[in-house]
């Protein structure tokens, strides 16, 4: 039995179930047959018997037999006898014998050799001492010819019986199974070729199989995320690394083959550190992307004000970049849009800063992603702008939305470049060297913006400067979803 698949296994324990209770009820039918036949015997002989008795009666002391009365009917056979014991009038049985005594309304079973009969005696009085006995005969049919004709029938009806239930409990089994088999087959799939995208595909349903498929084709998703998100860390550091490791190599080799000088010693060893620095944010920045994707970091939802985060991101910027190039703009809370944030940023320009009419509405968010985007953008802005340029930060809302601007005043995103910027590493201008950075800040800011049910937007005018915007959903109306 070991041997066996489990549907061969399920299929001859319900046919063997199936013989055993074919079996039982064999026996069942035996056993009851002698009863039923038994009984509706004496049930024919009382019927038949009483129905003589009230055709007999007496006319002037003489003894009348009724036109319906019947000596023999349906196998029962009447006698009828004098007080005495004499036979008057019936034919006995030719295998049975006249010497029983006479029992009044005792219905019971005597032999007569090899035959079986049932008697019922009846005493039909006539005045106070005389009358006549009628007694009935039914010969009872052997048991051996009913067991015969049952078991002629099971020999038939028995085995197709069983044949039929294991064909069909094979066929249920096997359907039952089948995605048990499918999912095999795709594991076997996606062992062999390592293509994690096949699915088991089961339409939904309710038993353990749709709900274990179910489990199976979330698990390879994940496993698929997982797989993409390491082959594309994989691939994008060795990409990326190569050309800072090749240049720290190369000033690593020049260094042991030439003597420097203290002064050209200490550039050499400043390089190295730039680029190794370098490193190091891109690795971080890429694991951090991974994780996010892979879903092992996980936002903390929290609710919080927008504007007083921006505000706090900026102050803690100002010392890196100079309070007169990065400053917070609060603008009033019915302005919007790059529109809106360019007007505020003219107003910054000259000076003048509308104050904020009640406060903006909150929004549900990680602060420390968010924190990390506004970092991006405001990096990018400096990074991208023109030398001593200025990014300007506002909070604005619009239509349930709430609004990061982040404007700068650089040399503006060519309309062809402006859907590429969020990919990773790409850049508009590479030729900007070491400080244009990775190229995977936008990226980044794009894949937390999306984590928080928001989008970016970019609004660019060649040589006056760019705005990214996020777009958020407020708490009241955090619905909207631009996944």
């Amino acid at each position: 039995m070991r041997n066996y698949s489990v549907k061969w296994k399920i299929t001859l324990w319900l046919t063997f179930l199936m013989a055993v209770l074919s079996g039982l009820l064999l026996v069942f039918m035996l056993t009851i047959s002698r009863s039923v036949t038994t009984r509706t015997s004496m049930n024919q002989l009382s019927q038949t018997m009483r129905g003589n008795a009230a055709r007999i009666s007496y006319i002037d002391g003489r003894l009348q037999l009724d036109d319906g009365f019947q000596f023999s009917l349906g196998g029962v056979s009447t006698l009828v006898y004098s007080r005495g014991g004499a036979l008057m009038a019936g034919q006995l049985p030719v295998s049975f014998s006249s010497d029983e005594d006479f029992e009044n309304g005792n219905l019971r079973t005597v032999s007569a050799g090899e035959a079986r009969y049932l008697m019922l005696d009846l005493w039909i009085p006539s005045g106070w001492e005389d009358g006549v006995w009628l007694r009935g005969l039914l010969e009872l049919p052997e048991d051996r010819y009913a067991a015969d004709n049952i078991l002629r029938m099971a020999a038939v009806a028995l085995p197709l019986f069983i044949i039929l239930a294991a064909a069909g409990g094979y066929l249920i089994v096997r359907r039952s199974f089948r995605p048990l088999d499918q999912i095999g087959a795709t594991a076997s799939a996606i062992s062999e070729a390592r293509d994690l995208s096949r699915r088991i595909g089961l339409p939904p349903g309710k038993d353990e199989f749709s709900r274990l498929a179910e489990t199976f084709d979330s698990l390879f998703e994940r496993l698929e995320r997982s797989f993409e998100a390491e082959s594309q860390f994989t691939a994008d550091a060795s990409h990326e690394l190569r050309t800072p490791v090749s240049i720290i190599k190369g000033a690593c080799e020049y260094g042991m083959k030439y003597d420097e000088t203290e002064e050209e010693r200490r550039e050499t060893l400043e390089m190295i550190h730039r680029q190794t620095v370098k490193m190091s944010e891109m690795i971080t920045q890429l694991l951090s992307m991974t994780r996010l994707e892979q879903g092992t970091e996980l936002p903390e939802m929290k609710e919080l004000n927008l504007a007083e985060l921006a505000e706090c991101v900026v102050k803690e910027m100002t010392p890196d970049y100079g309070e007169e190039r990065l400053r917070f703009v609060r603008v009033d809370g019915a302005a919007a849009g790059a529109s809106g944030a360019e007007s505020a940023a003219g107003s910054e320009a000259r000076g003048a800063l509308p104050e904020t009419h009640g406060a903006l509405p909150q929004v549900r968010g990680d602060a420390g992603l968010l924190t990390r985007l506004l970092r991006n953008l405001i990096d990018n802005g400096f990074k991208y702008g023109r030398q001593d340029g200025h990014v300007w930060v506002s909070v604005s809302e619009e239509n349930g939305e709430l609004l990061l601007h982040v404007r700068d005043d650089g040399i503006g995103i060519p309309a062809e470049h402006r859907e590429k910027i969020w990919q990773r590493f790409y850049q508009v201008d590479p030729s900007r060297g070491e400080s244009s950075g990775a190229g995977l800040g936008l990226a980044m800011v794009s894949q937390i913006a999306r984590l928080h049910g928001g989008y970016m937007t970019i609004e660019s005018i060649p040589d006056e400067g760019s705005v990214f915007t996020l777009h958020l959903p407020d708490v009241k109306t955090g619905t909207k979803k631009y996944l």
